[in-house]
């Protein structure tokens, strides 16, 4: 009978299983989308601000962009203003704009850094707008008007795209020892700022980078089959021909395509994984099961 308790044991093995991965990992650039349960509840607020410092203690980069939908959501309703999508877009007068880069660049970015350096990181927050490290274009929104049998096209304000990053803010940070916040906001040529969807950001900064990892949190288990069963070791085929059958569909769709895209551009790997679980990334990352949909080109 061992006389090590069982915790001390159960310690030394996941830190044995950890070893071979943080050696594969080391030096290596992991783009993390924060975003879903994982950026409300406390306790898993905690758990990944801790899965962040860990990754830049063992030699990994990450760069963190975050969403912040339900927050602006609450801030407009508060000064009275009704929020409006339109096929899943916030439509984005000039006002609430001013209100989204309030909140996502000012209020939610830096509880994210607090949140790290409180955990004994170095976090740096940034928009898109700063060092011109994401320059948008304006989102062109088309839906079929049925009376005019036609395709046409919506104005929703200030709702953009990524049109190029420049990623050398983030080197010379992630060189610094220091950890990127990115908020998903970019300037377009027009001097007007955007407000671009965090998924789009967080995979073309992947792409930029070359990114060892694409990890997506949301609050599911992955992607799922028509039984609801969790589907892992996808290839990108693989996700193409499940879109086609529409077995991904709805919100999960735009996550799945980003993933693939960043795959297609030469990331080497995407992963779709339950931010509702604690420790999620570092679960992902660091243990042979994971607790996500890992995606790759073949």
């Amino acid at each position: 009978m061992s006389l090590v308790p069982e915790k001390a044991l159960n310690i030394a093995r996941v830190l044995a299983e950890a070893l071979p991965y943080i050696r594969r990992f080391q030096d290596k650039t992991v783009i993390i989308k924060y975003g879903g349960s994982a950026m409300i509840d406390e306790k898993l607020k905690s758990s990944f601000a801790r899965d962040i410092v860990l990754m830049k203690l063992v030699g990994i980069n990450p760069v963190v962009v975050h969403g912040g939908g339900p927050q602006i959501g609450e801030l407009l309703k508060r000064i009275g203003k009704e929020s409006e999508f339109i096929n899943g877009m916030r439509v984005t007068d000039r006002e609430t704009m001013d209100v989204v880069e309030m909140v996502l660049g000012g209020l939610v970015n830096k509880h994210i850094v607090s949140l790290i350096n409180g955990h004994g990181g170095k976090a740096v927050g940034l928009t898109g707008k700063d060092g011109s490290l994401i320059q948008a274009r304006k989102m062109k929104m088309a839906r079929n008007n049925q009376a005019a049998d036609a395709q046409e096209i919506i104005d929703i304000g200030h709702v953009g795209e990524v049109e190029k990053v420049d990623a050398g803010i983030i080197n010379m940070l992630t060189h610094g020892d220091f950890i990127p916040v990115v908020a998903p906001i970019g300037t377009g040529k027009d001097g007007h700022s955007y407000n671009i969807n965090a998924d789009l950001v967080a995979g073309k900064i992947a792409e930029i980078l070359k990114a060892e990892k694409l990890i997506l949190l949301t609050n599911t288990p992955g992607i799922l089959n028509a039984d609801g069963s969790l589907l892992s070791g996808l290839t990108s085929s693989d996700v193409k021909q499940l879109m086609a059958d529409g077995i991904i569909h709805g919100g999960m769709l735009p996550k799945a395509q980003c993933a693939l895209d960043a795959v297609t551009a030469g990331v080497a790997t995407s992963h779709i994984i339950d931010g509702r679980i604690e420790h999620a990334v570092m679960l992902e990352l660091f243990t042979d099961e994971g607790v996500g949909s890992l995606i790759r080109a073949s």
